[in-house]
């Protein structure tokens, strides 16, 4: 017989208001343990708003979590020692030295005598602090700051941790060790649960959620999303005058959805789009050269935009709701 998988988190019709404004409208799904967990949105989607309450720190409106075994409602203080978090402004005192951090989170968490001692040199290995125990935390550069931050966060060895879009502001190379230290920590058993706005990002995560206006709009993995979500093709699109194109081919009736990458355009196309003349028409009559078309797989990016414009997407309230894919897809239920 199969061991049933337990879950560390799970979300019951989780729900926040302030005042008459509805920050987290009725959400529901659980967390695997194990897992690396992306909940993926929009700057006021509802993300950080939601990590508050499982982690302990706001009280939901109505609804419930269970965190680790414990009520987000009833029990936050017991959450509260039972995980670890990280929010995206560094959970560090910029005054204290490394060393004096260490401590502090140490006996934050009641840890002492010889578990404390093993804890700390971990930290401290973990964050390639090693002989770096007496400089001012606030003098690092990010991305070991921000190893320090999540060791800390860690220290008392949590089942399950909440990363609140920890790589913000951080290089591309520092983020990409953070994330390497993150799926240490998954391989260890602990849970993850990180909420981040680089949709690149959520490409390593074991599954992941979109949410928008306090509303869940997709879930699955990386995969999933990109094969289930959106199956129109693709095209990449370099061109002369970048932002004035965008608006022509926004209006041509090949196209369904335009939206900008940098200096290149995507073109989500429909049925009347059959060969590359028609775009190159439709530019060359307001004189912007075409450089290129290509047609290419979907982005993570390109998914959110695409569900973001389809405002029927948004999922049912309710515990057991149904996502219903796009383009008369097979349901699953969440």
């Amino acid at each position: 017989m199969l061991k049933k998988i337990m879950n560390s988190i799970e979300i019951n019709n989780l729900t926040k208001k302030f005042g008459n404004f509805t920050s987290v409208d009725h959400i529901s799904f659980n967390v695997k343990k194990g897992e690396v967990f992306g909940f993926l949105g929009a700057n006021g989607a509802g993300k950080s708003t939601t990590i508050r309450m499982l982690c302990g720190i706001i009280a939901p409106t109505s609804g419930d979590a269970l965190v680790g075994g414990y009520s987000v409602a009833n029990e936050p203080d017991k959450v509260k020692l039972n995980i670890g978090y990280m929010s995206q402004k560094f959970s560090l005192y910029n005054d204290l030295t490394v060393e004096e951090n260490i401590n502090f989170f140490g006996g934050v968490y009641g840890l002492e005598g010889t578990e404390f001692k093993e804890r700390k040199k971990w930290v401290i290995q973990t964050a390639n602090l090693e002989g770096k125990e007496n400089i001012l935390t606030g003098s690092l550069p990010g991305g070991i700051k921000q190893r320090l931050a999540l060791s800390t966060a860690v220290i008392h060895r949590p089942e399950i941790v909440f990363l609140d879009e920890p790589t913000s502001g951080v290089d591309p190379i520092s983020r990409r060790g953070f994330w390497d230290l993150i799926n240490t920590l998954s391989d260890e058993g602990t849970t993850v649960f990180v909420t981040t706005h680089y949709l690149e990002e959520a490409e390593y995560c074991n599954n992941i959620i979109l949410i928008n206006a306090g509303k869940l709009i997709a879930e699955g993995s990386a995969k999933d999303l990109k094969t289930n979500y959106l199956k129109q093709t693709i095209l990449e699109i370099e061109c002369s005058k970048t932002v004035e194109a965008l608006d022509i081919l926004g209006k041509e009736s090949f196209v369904d959805e335009v939206s900008i990458f940098g200096n290149l355009i995507h073109l989500i196309v429909n049925d009347q789009y059959k060969e590359k003349s028609q775009i190159q028409n439709a530019l060359e009559s307001h004189s912007i050269a075409l450089k290129r078309v290509d047609k290419i797989v979907p982005t993570l990016e390109d998914v959110f935009i695409h569900l973001l414009e389809r405002p029927s997407q948004t999922l049912p309230k309710g515990k057991d709701f149904q996502i219903t894919p796009p383009s008369g897809e097979k349901e699953g239920t969440l």
